[in-house]
């Protein structure tokens, strides 16, 4: 956030929020923080790929494996919107806090009361020890659309292995990627010169360790740190920031206090009809994200409330699809600690 955007008196806060009513919607193009991420990770497979043709020789171009699974649009519109995103992040503003958006809404109770079970079995659940020196392994099987010609156009259901690194760092190699047999190592992020720290953008044990096990502290924290694109709904954001953690390594207790905090965003409900990458069904979290018409969904099992996976979806035709048009999915298959990098774990379930 910028120093002008949280020191702005009421009255020019007044007077953007009268003149960003009277503006016309955003074009379709201008996607959701989540899809701003895909543009960016798009744009460094595109800088990988110029410097390996620079530095070896002739044959098939390498190619940077998206840790997300929605693709990006062409490389113009990749930029722009990569561009536009990181103006936006670091110009959008915040909320104060005892707003809306710290509130429990009225109309979520069945959800809460969920999320509290999830809760409450999260926190009874055991986890490994985790060395700074080790990595956390995950493996899932995930798909996603590709929405380069314009129209979402799912991509096959691929099978995915990420070893994440656990050093506070910052580092420039946070660990290995494998996809489809192709094993690539997951860089920095996308500006992060002197390499990428532990945080919200690269949440290693410690890191997950270190924040508030009570709920509305945790929630408030999160409201805080969650990066926000101008326009962007931030109930949303946090969310999907909260999805972004799951089905990953972490504190027993940490786990409980996130899907507590979960509870008190507004919008929040249960999701029935949920359903994992491969099909498995289960219990489900929901939240609509109304200005661009996508539902984000978390799904667990209904005997012992673990984490199976998410998806997501369109809820409103677009110019990328009919409403129910899958955007991405996937499901968690494993999850260990191993020594190195590439390395498979001891006991594969």
């Amino acid at each position: 956030m910028n120093d002008r955007t949280t020191s702005a008196s009421p009255e020019r806060n007044g007077d953007r929020e009268e003149i960003a009513r009277l503006l016309p919607a955003p074009a379709d193009w201008d996607l959701p923080r989540e899809q701003h991420l895909r543009h960016k990770e798009l744009l460094m497979h595109h800088i990988d790929r110029a410097r390996a043709t620079r530095t070896r020789p002739a044959g098939p171009p390498a190619r940077r494996l998206l840790r997300p699974a929605i693709l990006a649009p062409a490389t113009a519109l990749t930029l722009a919107c990569a561009l536009a995103a990181g103006i936006a992040l670091n110009g959008g503003g915040r909320e104060p806090s005892g707003t809306a958006s710290h509130r429990a809404a009225t109309d979520m109770r069945p959800a809460a009361a969920l999320l509290g079970r999830i809760s409450a079995a999260a926190g009874e659940r055991t986890t490994p020890p985790v060395r700074d020196d080790q990595f956390v392994y995950t493996r899932e099987k995930t798909r996603g659309a590709d929405l380069t010609s314009g129209k979402a156009v799912l991509d096959p259901l691929k099978d995915r292995e990420v070893w994440s690194a656990q050093e506070p760092g910052p580092l420039h190699k946070l660990g290995l990627i494998r996809e489809n047999g192709e094993t690539l190592p997951i860089n920095a992020e996308l500006g992060d010169t002197d390499g990428t720290p532990a945080g919200i953008n690269r949440p290693t044990y410690r890191w997950l360790s270190s924040l508030p096990t009570d709920p509305d502290k945790l929630l408030a924290y999160l409201y805080a740190k969650t990066p926000q694109a101008e326009g962007r709904e931030r109930d949303q954001a946090v969310f999907e920031q909260i999805g972004s953690l799951l089905g990953g390594m972490m504190p027993p207790r940490t786990a409980a206090a996130l899907y507590r905090a979960a509870a008190k965003i507004p919008g929040v409900t249960p999701a029935p009809q949920a359903h994992d990458a491969i099909g498995r069904r289960g219990l489900g979290i929901a939240r609509d994200d109304t200005r661009y018409g996508i539902r984000t969904e978390w799904v667990f099992d209904e005997k012992d409330f673990s984490f199976l996976g998410s998806r997501s979806y369109l809820t409103k035709d677009t110019s990328y699809g009919k409403a129910g048009t899958l955007l991405s999915s996937g499901a968690e298959l494993e999850l260990a600690v191993v020594d190195k990098a590439g390395q498979q774990p001891a006991d594969r379930t």
